[in-house]
């Protein structure tokens, strides 16, 4: 009589009702419908005003209608333009979501993990999963009634969701299912149970038993921790601050929110007389490079002997607005070499520039290559190392047509400039951005977060990595137009019309000669990752373009390429100590300027 008065996890689960957290359309990527039917219209608005301006304007051409047409703009500008844009700028001001819906869905996330939480208490007793109390749930209607409310709260959040698809909060509805199965201890009818192990053929490879002990365990590990909302957990136990190795901010190194950071050299490390310069993204915080112990490029180099200086951005703020691409990759990078050159005057300069971070200072080591060669002096910086640091942005093999095609149908300076002006560009739109690249991201991160929660220390070794994924920097507003214009759409360095200025007025604001890196005997090392779909393998092609072909550079991989390292991983690939291991050891070499083999690797 007990089984048959077992409630199951399936009928809970009828009883909540489709929603968007099922996704039942088999959508392959998070879709925010809502988020961008809002963009649309908001941008219609933003145009509509634009043309009313311009009849207003012209009263000699239109007359009458000039003078309603600036009745109309007036009152549209008032009642809803401007409500709209002072709801950006408080959002952005205040760290929040500056889109409703997504904002709506953050608060989702943070209650539904929060149920989650509430729920698995109910059966941890000591930190053990309580089969007794599950059975005496599972099976009493007094225990059927407990989890009926407790889906009914659950269904009430999915379906006031703002999104389809591969979500975030599908992840978690994959843990609520999991939950369900864990209490009553019976399987879902007619579809797989999350997070159970496949044999080749799909075939499930573990027993119902086995299953049960792992997400008991499971569901231990993330009680204990806290964890089913993983940015909440990673602010609470970092305490919103990441970063492994000590440092200290280089005096006279401030220039607005721009510092630079030197790194100590461990005790019992002995230097090696070079220098090397980490240069940063604009958009994330610099500990990418320095996480945790053993995750850290920093920690690896400083163990090499290398005096570290990395250019740290900050957070910008309102003074910063105006600051374009030339400032951060052409005036604070003369300015930071000339420190580290004064600080180590016998010492050779290596550089190495993450993504964005690298892509910035190839043109810079160009410029001063043109510079220096004007004053008949040798280029003083004769390698870079870049990590998935794209340089080519075209519609054909760099790989980035979707993205330009996305940007060519949605982004507008103009709107963009009149919402976040005068505040900069909040994470939150990056982020936007990075779904259309990498489809289905947010559920990825958290399924595989919930997924590895059974290994040792994998919840806490993971609070580094996901503070700094889930807490961005802003992008300064004028910066972020270069990029996009100039960089993404424009592809200007390989076009070979991106500018900066100049000390020497015959370079000042023209066009920086690429291959003046190749004349000045600039050695480039590419690292790029065959999984990485916002830096492309075919758009890390810097070594190809404007590398010196010099012995004891890296070889490697297909099409007889050289000075690039190819590997079949993704854009943060650092997170792994393995496979920063790798590179540690491979950009060591090419630093020192030892020969490689050739890699050849599919």
């Amino acid at each position: 009589m007990e089984t048959e008065n077992r409630i199951t996890p399936s009928s809970l689960l009828l009883q909540m009702g489709p929603s968007p957290a099922d996704n039942r359309e088999g959508i392959t990527t998070a879709l925010p419908w809502k988020s961008k039917l809002g963009g649309a219209q908001t941008k219609a608005l933003f145009q509509y005003q634009e043309f009313l301006d311009s009849i207003s304007n012209n009263y000699a051409l239109f007359g009458p209608f000039a003078m309603a047409a600036s009745m109309q703009s007036t009152f549209i500008r008032s009642s809803l333009i401007e409500p709209i844009k002072a709801h950006a700028r408080i959002a952005v001001r205040s760290g929040r979501e500056p889109d409703m819906f997504r904002d709506l869905n953050g608060w989702i996330y943070k209650n539904y993990s929060r149920l989650l939480y509430y729920m698995c208490s109910y059966f941890i007793t000591d930190g053990k999963f309580n089969r007794e109390t599950a059975h005496r749930v599972a099976t009493s209607e007094a225990g059927h009634q407990k989890l009926k409310e407790f889906v009914q709260e659950f269904a009430q959040l999915e379906h006031s969701y703002n999104a389809l698809g591969m979500t975030r909060l599908k992840a978690m509805k994959e843990m609520l299912k999991c939950l369900l199965i864990v209490i009553t201890e019976t399987p879902l009818e007619g579809e797989d149970m999350p997070y159970m192990k496949k044999n080749a053929d799909g075939t499930d490879a573990m027993t119902m038993e086995e299953y049960l002990v792992e997400n008991r365990f499971r569901m231990e590990c993330l009680h204990k921790a806290n964890a089913f909302d993983p940015k909440e957990y990673s602010e609470r136990v970092t305490h919103g601050k990441i970063g492994f190795s000590p440092y200290e901010i280089v005096r006279g190194s401030k220039m607005h929110n721009v510092r630079l950071r030197h790194y100590d050299l461990p005790k019992g490390i002995k230097p090696n007389g070079n220098v090397l310069y980490l240069s940063t993204p604009l958009i994330n915080k610099p500990e990418l490079f320095d996480l945790a112990e053993g995750k850290s490029v920093v920690e690896g180099m400083l163990k090499e002997g290398y005096t570290i200086y990395m250019v740290d951005y900050g957070d910008c703020g309102p003074d910063d607005t105006h600051l374009g691409l030339d400032y951060f990759g052409k005036t604070v990078q003369d300015h930071y070499l000339e420190l580290i050159k004064k600080k180590n005057p016998q010492s050779e300069i290596f550089v190495m520039g993450y993504c964005m971070g690298g892509t910035l200072m190839l043109p810079y080591l160009a410029r001063r290559a043109e510079e220096r060669k004007a004053r008949g002096e040798q280029m003083d910086v004769t390698k870079i190392a870049l990590m998935a640091s794209p340089t080519k942005f075209d519609d054909g093999d760099s790989g980035h047509g979707p993205m330009r095609s996305f940007i060519s149908q949605n982004y507008d300076p103009y709107i963009m400039n009149e919402l976040f002006g005068s505040v900069n560009i909040p994470p939150q739109v990056i982020d936007f951005g990075m779904n259309e690249i990498q489809p289905g991201v947010h559920y990825t991160v958290l399924s595989g977060f919930y997924s590895r929660a059974i290994y040792s220390h994998a919840i806490e070794d993971s609070a580094p990595f996901l503070f700094w994924l889930t807490h961005g920097t802003k992008f300064p507003a004028q910066a972020h137009r270069d990029w996009i214009q100039k960089l993404f759409m424009g592809n200007q360095l390989v076009e070979g019309t991106y500018c900066l200025p100049s000390t020497n007025p015959d370079l000042d604001g023209k066009p920086v000669n690429m291959d003046a890196l190749r004349e000045a005997g600039v050695r480039i090392f590419d690292y790029r990752g065959l999984r990485d779909p916002i830096a492309p393998a075919g758009s890390c092609v810097a070594s190809q373009l404007w590398g010196q072909h010099l012995d004891g550079n890296v070889m490697v991989t297909r099409g007889g390429l050289n000075r690039t390292f190819e590997k079949n991983i993704g854009h943060i690939f650092v997170v792994s100590k393995q496979l920063l291991a790798e590179y540690l050891q491979i950009v060591s070499d090419f630093l020192r300027g030892e020969s490689c083999e050739d890699v050849h690797e599919k």
